[in-house]
């Protein structure tokens, strides 16, 4: 869905992870606000659209990720593993591959990137209570440590070399929540799309992290530190609570699972 208002121009984007569930979400709604956007990934793409270029590259392979920065204003940092998986390869994938990334950044002169963090990051938070982004992460998984790094790195590239960062730890984005936990982590597409722009567009953000969320009636995250992005969710899970409340039983209040943010991710592993 295209907004309301007249497209902004956010100049010559690169968007890694295009072929991922939230680039392809991304890919269409970026095209017409971009001089150029330089879409990326190692699936499969869509053949490039009038204002697009396709570029295929692994993030783990440094030559080419600095290749895909070249002559970009700005980048969505998406690519990399989204699900708990085994250390090595969330090593090369969301952590070699961001540090390439910024790395690359550093090389070209961008000087804004928007980094697709996760609410894993403090995913061993409780359910009962309200968390803002300035507490101390507590990850969940493999996962959500790579994701600590990739904050990490932002903030180092931002006091070393001036490349500010947007770090949005997404809840679950999709088209709608799908069980009773994501009634207060749900991101709808089109508030993902306000998000991201604001991300590109706030005149400063330094480094900023904010929690991807919708403005649900239940809220874990309190993202008022980052209301300078000028961001505000504009979609609730509220109208979903009796379907999904129907669909599952009560919730057992001894699972890990129910006991934490970060849901399923926290009894998942070890992997061997």
């Amino acid at each position: 869905m295209e907004p309301a208002s007249a497209p902004l121009s956010l100049g010559r984007v690169l968007l890694t992870g295009a072929a991922g569930g939230l680039g392809r979400v991304l890919r269409p709604r970026l095209r017409p606000r971009c001089t150029l956007l330089r879409v990326s990934d190692i699936a499969a793409l869509e053949p490039a659209a009038a204002g697009e270029e396709v570029i295929e590259a692994p993030l783990q392979d440094r030559a080419a990720v600095a290749t895909l920065l070249q002559g970009m204003d700005a980048v969505v940092h998406l690519g990399g593993i989204s699900t708990e998986q085994p250390f090595d390869a969330i090593l090369q994938a969301n952590i070699v591959g961001t540090y390439n990334v910024y790395e690359g950044a550093r090389r070209h002169g961008v000087k804004r990137i928007v980094y697709a963090s996760s609410n894993h990051v403090t995913g061993f938070y409780r359910q009962d209570e309200v968390i803002a982004a300035t507490m101390p992460v507590r990850p969940d998984g493999h996962y959500g440590l790579s994701k600590a790094f990739g904050e990490n790195l932002a903030r180092f590239y931002f006091d070393r070399y001036g490349i500010e960062t947007v770090s949005l730890r997404i809840g679950s984005s999709f088209p709608e929540p799908k069980d009773r936990r994501m009634l207060a982590t749900w991101l709808s597409y089109d508030d993902l799309e306000r998000l991201v722009v604001a991300s590109l567009t706030a005149p400063v953000v330094g480094h900023t992290i904010v929690y991807g969320v919708s403005d649900n009636k239940a809220a874990w995250w309190d993202n008022t530190p980052a209301r300078h992005l000028g961001f505000r969710p504009q979609d609730s899970s509220e109208p979903f609570r009796a379907a999904r409340e129907a669909a599952q039983p009560a919730p057992d209040r001894t699972d890990p699972a129910v006991i934490f943010q970060g849901g399923a991710f926290v009894r998942m592993g070890p992997f061997e």
